[in-house]
């Protein structure tokens, strides 16, 4: 597809068309991905308790991965798509060879400095003494493979944002079906443990990885090249103008976590195995919000670039209603199924599937909330307004999260580490609703001005 093509397609057709078509591939590879969290953490479980908890230790580091991943992907393909929108090229493969390049080094450089301080990171990020030797041996794989995920999760918004959605799903959808079938096989045929886990993750990333290098350079796409990179104080500051929103959000999810193994960990390992697996399961329902939103984003990108700011909120109000009720519709069946699906993960301890079970209904009750403050901050943080965008995404981790969660468990116990999440996303959902207004009044009046 040539530019003009393509330029065509992204602001004549119909938007809520061209969401879904959009949003498809990009659904499948987060369901895929999530699926692959959740064979990870089921398959892990079956080992012991403490093996559990140990995943949940890991998650903060693999979100501090994404973070690095999401702030070059998010910021370089929001500016990316807005070029394309201006019938840029030249300049978006600078922006693209940039983003790219510098995730390889920056993930690089923190593999090393991560197993050079290995022992100290896993009580850093939670661990208990018991859950302590699961971690390290987890966590050692994942950090050597550290600087492809990065540079994946780059590619992976980049391809998006060009409105390649398709490719992108291809290289992510491949490395979660075969990080699923190298599970078990590393796990218990070759007798690894969680180690086997760590490392069937990471061979799956580094397959992702190539696919989406190829994808990259293909049907029309932008190429990364080296001679490209561009690392100057200008180019940061634009891809960080759209990427910073979207690593508050994983940095400060990081922290979360990290609090919540903490917080959780005062009432055992099965605390923490317990909440490991909710954020699990509620992930996989929040994937399908997601994919529906990272199929708005490229269409926002072009016709924000492209000033026809009609088609904006039009975009944004179907993805939003869609995306609303999606959620409702899967937190229903979680408040109904919640000790099914926690007894499906370890049903050898009756004290996981109790924790488990309360905190996934709590979760499922709020669970549409979700829907309305992430799709606000990908619209806002998508239309370059990053003060917004930030403010949103400190909210449902940082401004509310974290302080709950620190302060509840201490005053009411237990019940304060399962009634965190849903009070965070209360207040975040406020948040949102008073920001979105304000941003779509913004939207109507630049309309009449037109």
């Amino acid at each position: 597809m040539t530019d003009d093509e393509k330029f065509r397609r992204m602001t004549e057709e119909p938007v809520e068309r061209l969401v879904l078509s959009l949003a498809v591939p990009t659904i499948i590879s987060m369901l895929t991905s999530s699926i692959y969290n959740m064979a990870d953490t089921f398959f892990v479980s079956q080992i012991s308790t403490s093996a559990s908890g140990a995943v949940g230790v890991a998650f903060p580091l693999m979100m501090i991965i994404q973070a690095i991943g999401f702030t070059l992907g998010m910021g370089s393909g929001n500016y990316i798509a807005r070029l394309l929108g201006q019938k840029n090229r030249e300049y978006s493969s600078k922006v693209l060879a940039t983003g790219f390049f510098t995730s390889l080094i920056l993930g690089s450089l923190l593999a090393v400095i991560g197993l050079i301080f290995l022992n100290p990171l896993v009580y850093l990020l939670g661990a208990t003494d018991t859950i302590a030797p699961h971690a390290k041996a987890y966590i050692q794989y994942i950090l050597m493979g550290m600087p492809f995920m990065t540079a994946s999760f780059v590619m992976n918004g980049t391809l998006r944002f060009q409105g390649s959605a398709f490719y992108a799903m291809l290289g992510i959808t491949t490395g979660g079906i075969l990080n699923i079938f190298l599970d078990p096989i590393f796990i218990f045929t070759f007798n690894m443990g969680i180690a086997g886990a760590a490392l069937a993750t990471t061979i799956s990333q580094f397959i992702s990885f190539c696919i989406l290098f190829v994808n990259s350079n293909r049907a029309g796409n932008i190429k990364i090249k080296l001679k490209d990179f561009t690392p100057t104080w200008i180019m940061y500051r634009e891809i960080l103008r759209g990427g910073l929103p979207s690593f508050y959000r994983q940095a400060l999810g990081s922290i979360a976590l990290i609090c919540l193994n903490f917080s959780a960990g005062m009432y055992g390992d099965a605390a923490i195995a317990a909440m490991s697996i909710v954020g699990r399961v509620i992930h996989f329902a929040i994937s399908v919000m997601l994919g529906l939103g990272q199929g708005f984003q490229p269409v926002c990108g072009f016709n924000y670039g492209a000033k026809l700011f009609d088609r904006v909120q039009r975009a944004f109000w179907f993805t939003a209603k869609l995306s609303v009720t999606a959620l409702a519709i899967l937190g229903l069946i979680g408040f109904i199924t919640s000790p099914l699906v926690i007894t499906a993960f370890r049903k050898e301890d009756l004290e996981v599937i109790r924790i488990g079970s309360l905190a996934l209904r709590l979760q499922s009750l709020t669970l549409p909330l979700s829907a309305w403050i992430i799709m606000t901050n990908m619209l806002v943080q998508t239309i370059d307004k990053s003060k917004e965008a930030s403010l949103i995404s400190i909210s449902r981790q940082g401004l509310f999260f974290i302080p709950t969660i620190l302060i509840l468990p201490r005053i009411i116990g237990l019940l304060g580490v399962q009634l965190s999440q849903p009070i965070s996303d209360l207040f975040s959902f406020l948040l949102a609703v008073i920001i979105s207004k304000k941003v779509l009044v913004e939207l109507k009046t630049l309309q009449k001005e037109q």
